[in-house]
């Protein structure tokens, strides 16, 4: 018998070793007290263990009747030694789980969650310089998502098997800014058939031209989020670092060559046990061969551009904004409390990707007191003070205008245009695809600029602000180009006709008004003359001002 009653105990552990490995397989908590997933393992075992025992005095519990019902007569005293054990474990755990949350909430560290984030005082017109037009996004997310379907579904060789991934990140490529996502498998049966050979391409979309490009791979992504089993990013993560408690948001980003990476954040829990969430380290793995390299968050390679969600960084300056007079005065007096508003957009600057949200008050009212910018890869966080419309407020002022056809505006980007901290924003329709561009002045929302193109929208904003006795410091001629012209072509804009010019080698378009007469010289020149040409540059076409 005491063989047996060995044999079954040995049993039954085993089965609970089985069931507690496939447990830790499927949902892969970290080994770390900070972790949550890690005490759902050590509650869900002492559990199993707990019913175990219970089961076994099961049997011993005598029943009684009572009113022709049969019941349990139960008592504390009765219980066995390992019911008392796991029983009390459990109370204790969760006790420790309780305690922990409440003492690493704001409640009772205002302070410390207010410096989470050091937020350092600028001026808007230092920072931002006079708009260029070949690092500002002109899509959102949704737009380049739009996009980056519309090309799968020529991929004729693809599309069939694969379908594109919803991750659409913002980064820097080669000095502009792109949205980039890997394609992922269509279904289960589709990873089956073509998991031996990876994920053959990612799609990559300029947001300056929208151009749309579907880059194939010599060598497969094997490691992402569509995989299953141990070629699933998460899991492969895990298994290589099992202490560590990676953030939810994976990146995907190429680097300056192409290739496809993971950037994996790793959090970091500054107060308690769960409070104060932010960035320590950062895992690096190569998308193709899943080769890992462990950095300190300070020694991050300056080419990736998203270690910290904008949501986390969001979070972040909300406890700054609202906790500066402790927790009781953010939930009752309020005073000085500041907050992000309800959205943000990502701003190219100084070869990093930055979060802009407007700051306002948490009084509900429909102003600004001023702007940040936070870094993706630093935290670095910057803070103007630019009161003004808040963005909800400029969206619908762009959409008044428009109001007759429908079009809906997206969330704006901060630009800097003569010295005017200005909205830009792109106008869509119903289907998600982009119509118009307008600008609204942030300090004086009622300054709107339509325009079907970004060109036209910053001519007759520039038009508005002049006529309201705002011109631009910068100067009357930007820049100088000399070259061979390949091509010259009249065209007729609003009644006025233009020369179109195109220089050999050189990418642009150089617009030459004929109704300035300083110009008109421009018709004794044919294609192989060469002209030197002083312009203010434009999104891809550029005014001339000025012929040599």
């Amino acid at each position: 018998m005491k063989g047996k009653k060995f044999i079954r105990n040995l049993l039954i552990i085993l089965a609970g070793l089985v069931a507690v490995g496939i447990y830790y397989y499927v949902t892969i908590p970290a080994i770390n007290i900070h972790s949550i997933g890690t005490w759902e393992v050590i509650l869900v075992l002492v559990l199993v263990l707990a019913l175990l025992s219970a089961a076994k005095q099961f049997r011993k519990i005598r029943r009684t009747s009572v009113e022709g019902a049969d019941v349990f007569r139960f008592s504390l005293k009765e219980c066995s030694p390992g019911v008392k054990i796991f029983g009390g474990l459990l109370i204790v755990l969760c006790l420790i789980l309780a305690v922990g949350a409440l003492l690493s909430s704001p409640f009772f560290n205002a302070a410390k969650y207010q410096k989470l984030l050091a937020i350092e005082e600028r001026e808007f017109t230092d920072d931002i310089k006079e708009v260029d037009y070949k690092t500002i996004p002109l899509l959102d997310k949704d737009s380049a998502a739009l996009l980056g379907n519309r090309k799968m579904g020529s991929m004729v060789d693809m599309v069939s098997q694969f379908e594109v991934s919803g991750d659409y990140a913002q980064i820097n490529y080669q000095g502009k800014p792109v949205r980039v996502t890997p394609l992922t498998y269509a279904s289960p049966i589709k990873w089956l058939t073509n998991q031996s050979r990876g994920i053959p391409a990612y799609i990559l979309i300029d947001m300056t031209t929208q151009n749309t490009e579907c880059v194939k791979l010599e060598k497969g992504i094997r490691y992402s989020k569509g995989e299953y089993f141990n070629r699933n990013i998460y899991r492969h993560l895990r298994f290589h670092y099992p202490t560590y408690i990676f953030d939810d948001q994976l990146f995907f980003e190429i680097d300056e060559e192409g290739t496809p990476y993971w950037v994996c954040p790793v959090k970091k829990f500054n107060i308690g046990l769960f409070g104060g969430q932010t960035v320590g380290r950062v895992v690096l793995c190569n998308a193709q061969t899943g080769e890992c390299v462990d950095y300190d968050v300070k020694d991050v390679p300056s080419w990736i551009d998203k270690v910290y969600s904008a949501e986390l960084l969001i979070d972040l300056y909300d406890y700054s904004g609202l906790l500066k007079h402790g927790y009781w005065n953010s939930v009752l007096g309020q005073k000085d409390c500041l907050q992000s508003t309800n959205g943000y957009n990502y701003i190219a600057l100084e070869d990093d990707v930055w979060v802009y949200t407007g700051i306002t008050s948490v009084s509900g009212d429909q102003s600004n007191v001023g702007f940040v910018l936070m870094n993706q890869r630093t935290m670095e966080t910057r803070s103007y003070k630019v009161e003004g419309a808040i963005e909800d407020s400029a969206m619908s002022s762009a959409e008044g205008q428009v109001q007759n056809l429908g079009y809906r505006a997206t969330f704006p980007l901060l630009l800097n245009i003569a010295d005017e901290p200005t909205y830009f924003m792109a106008l869509k329709d119903g289907a998600g695809l982009v119509k118009k561009y307008a600008m609204v002045n942030v300090q004086k929302y009622q300054w709107v600029a339509i325009g079907d193109t970004v060109q036209e929208c910053e001519k007759n904003y520039t038009e508005l602000l002049n006529t309201n006795g705002i011109v631009s410091s910068s100067p009357e001629v930007g820049k100088s180009v000399t070259g061979k012209i390949e091509s010259i072509s009249p065209v007729v804009l609003e009644g006025n006709t233009h020369y179109y010019i195109c220089l050999e080698n050189k990418p642009d378009i150089y617009d030459i008004d004929m109704s300035d007469e300083s110009l008109i010289q421009i018709v004794r020149y044919q294609p192989g003359d060469s002209i030197t040409l002083e312009y203010l540059e434009g999104y891809g076409i550029h005014e001339v001002r000025k012929l040599k």
